[in-house]
């Protein structure tokens, strides 16, 4: 035995390993192939010379160790093959001690930084600290690194059931923040698995960052295993996308990845091959980190056009304020100024809970998941001042009235017709620049009073809205609950389809965030982008997901993500048994109702199978107490709600 060997055990009992079996065991680092043969263990590297095949999944024929992969022959003491080959595998000494096996393993080098370890560093210095993803034989090396960063406390990685997963929860995550996570995947299927989510944070300017193995380079181009062109396949959907070769400058190239997911608010892709991720770094190569990279964003808007705005504004008599998702994180100053003119603001539906719907100048969302307050007062208006919104059918925002646009984004303004006045600057910055110029200027109506009676004539058309039958329980009962349940300071997480039309409807806001695959409208969006608001914000703030039968079969397994990690997300599930939503399509579009049935599981028995609290109801005298219990419970919950599919 060497110095610098060290000895491990691998077997607790001799017994464990028959005589004329061999067996895979592991000592430190080390795979080994473990030998019992002619009454003697001996230990083996694990390693096929030729394609790297697990040996110790092979087996003993005719006195000879036989590879499991391609059949080559080795003597299973000494590892030498028949022939006077000279490929033959190392071998370790082995002892037996108190009826125990062990192995002597050279003592490992100190860990040598590969491309890998100085890419993460990188991504980890400039924020990117949070990663969904599944590990794979393509991208080991990669996870390597991840996983050294996440021994130093620096990074935070969940291991999700499917990429898809991944993909949303990165999405969930940035658009609750608006800072990238990363969703991970091998090559391949796996990589391919996270385009849908890496669309929905596309085109609602979400930051992501994708990382994916790649086969090794020498083999790309003959058809290989798993093989897939992930820079081509994913140009369409990145806005910076680039493989990772040996000669790269690796922390720069992770760098311009970060800067331009964060300053385009967009998705970026870099792959790694296999053997490019495990290459010890060049000796000059070091991580970077974003000190003085990136510039603020606090940009005022032209002067004339400044002064037409305000112009604008001081001759109006009843304007209207709506605000979309990209003004999310400048709510005060808009909220502020709204209160110095006494005019209504209402949000886009990927705005909704910008503002509270019992703030006195709330008025709800405005379109097809809207409200009738909104359109009401934007019909009212003569003059709409639109902040962080993009003009979407779904919203309706009408080109009827003038309009002041406000966008950081110069494409965003003006985008589908002309608007009066298109104001480019960040969003804060322009409107304490429209307050000052404008403040005790203004000869606004107080339309506070009307917003009042409007809200006093839509909660009574709820009230009588409000019923159930014997077929299940209404949507409008469900949110009506959750209106008295959901904690004040929440993130709600929304799916895609009728309950998210009912969501936008009957769910009344107080401080809650909400988040929805807006755009992409991606059924089985809710649940993970819960994850990823657990993994920002879970720790701060309650978090509770929604969503219909058809979105949660979509991703159910993640319920077991849930479990691993304990992650305190609470799932509402109202389970009609029907893809609504496609079944009223069908019928305006004057063809059959066809194949929008669905066969579920007890989604509450599956939760507990899980090890999660699953709570089923079917009688509306049961729905807040189970609620209650939900939002009672410390880790994950899920509450099945059996509804009228006709009840919406």
């Amino acid at each position: 035995m060497s110095k610098n060997s060290i000895w491990h055990k691998v077997l607790t009992h001799k017994k464990i390993l028959p005589e004329g079996r061999v067996k895979t065991v592991t000592a430190g680092h080390q795979g080994i192939c473990l030998t019992h043969y002619n009454g003697k263990f001996s230990a083996l590297d694990n390693r096929c010379p030729h394609q790297g095949g697990p040996l110790g999944e092979g087996s003993i024929e005719n006195g000879m160790l036989r590879c499991p992969w391609h059949g080559w022959d080795f003597d299973p003491c000494t590892g030498i093959p028949p022939g006077g080959f000279d490929d033959g595998v190392n071998t370790f000494e082995v002892k037996e001690e108190d009826n125990s096996i062990y192995v002597a393993i050279p003592e490992e080098e100190p860990h040598k930084d590969t491309i890998s370890d100085v890419m993460v560093e990188t991504m980890v210095n400039w924020g990117v600290n949070t990663v969904f993803g599944m590990v794979g034989h393509s991208n080991l090396g990669v996870a390597d690194a991840m996983r050294r960063q996440e021994k130093k406390g620096n990074l935070h990685y969940f291991g999700v059931r499917h990429e898809g997963a991944a993909a949303f929860a990165a999405s969930g995550y940035a658009k609750l923040t608006g800072k990238p996570a990363a969703c991970f995947g091998i090559a391949g299927p796996g990589a391919t698995n996270m385009f849908t989510g890496m669309w929905d944070a596309k085109v609602d300017r979400a930051p992501l960052l994708a990382l994916s193995g790649q086969v090794n380079t020498q083999v790309v181009g003959t058809g290989a295993f798993q093989e897939v062109d992930l820079v081509k396949a994913f140009d369409s959907v990145s806005q910076f996308n680039h493989a990772v070769h040996l000669n790269s400058n690796h922390s720069e190239l992770m760098s311009l990845a970060v800067k331009t997911a964060l300053i385009k608010r967009d998705v970026v892709h870099l792959t790694f091959p296999d053997e490019v991720a495990f290459k010890e770094k060049p000796d000059n190569a070091k991580s970077q980190t974003p000190k003085n990279r990136i510039t603020p964003f606090n940009i005022s808007p032209p002067k004339e056009m400044l002064e037409e705005a305000t112009n604008l504004i001081k001759k109006a008599k009843r304007p209207v304020i709506i605000v979309g998702h990209g003004a999310r994180f400048e709510m005060e100053a808009i909220i502020s100024y709204a209160e110095s003119l006494d005019c209504p603001v209402i949000t886009t539906f990927k705005g909704k809970g910008l503002i509270a719907d019992n703030h006195p100048l709330g008025c709800g969302v405005l379109g097809r998941s809207g409200t009738p307050i909104a359109s009401w007062f934007m019909n009212e208006s003569d003059l709409l001042m639109v902040f962080g919104a993009s003009f979407s059918n779904h919203t309706g925002i009408t080109p009827k009235k003038p309009i002041i646009q406000v966008d950081v984004d110069p494409m965003a303004l003006s985008k589908f017709h002309k608007v009066d006045v298109a104001l480019w600057g960040e969003i804060s910055e322009t409107v304490q620049l429209l307050k000052s110029q404008t403040q005790g200027k203004t000869n606004t109506t107080n339309q506070r009073a009307e917003i009042d009676n409007r809200w006093s004539l839509w909660k009574e058309e709820k009230e009588s809205r409000l019923k159930d039958c014997g077929n299940g329980l209404s949507s409008i009962a469900v949110f009506d609950a959750m209106n008295k349940v959901i904690p004040e300071n929440a993130v709600i997480a929304v799916d895609v389809g009728n309950n998210t039309y009912s969501f936008g409807r009957y769910f009344e806001p107080k401080h809650q965030a909400i988040l929805m695959s807006g755009y992409l409208g991606s059924i089985g969006f809710a649940l993970p982008a819960a994850m990823g608001a657990w993994a920002a914000q879970g720790h701060q703030r309650p978090i509770w997901s929604v969503s219909g039968d058809g979105g949660l079969g979509q991703y159910l397994a993640e319920i077991n993500t849930l479990v691993k990690y304990n992650m305190n997300i609470k799932h509402i599930v109202l389970n009609n048994s029907e893809l609504g939503k496609i079944s009223k399509e069908q019928r305006a579009a004057e063809v059959d109702v066809w194949q929008t049935t669905l066969s579920n599981p007890s989604f509450a028995k599956y939760a507990q199978n899980c090890g999660a609290l699953g709570i089923r109801v079917e009688k509306l005298e049961d729905l807040i107490p189970a609620m209650e219990k939900l939002k009672a419970c410390d880790g994950p919950a899920l509450l099945e709600v059996i509804t009228d599919v006709n009840l919406i």
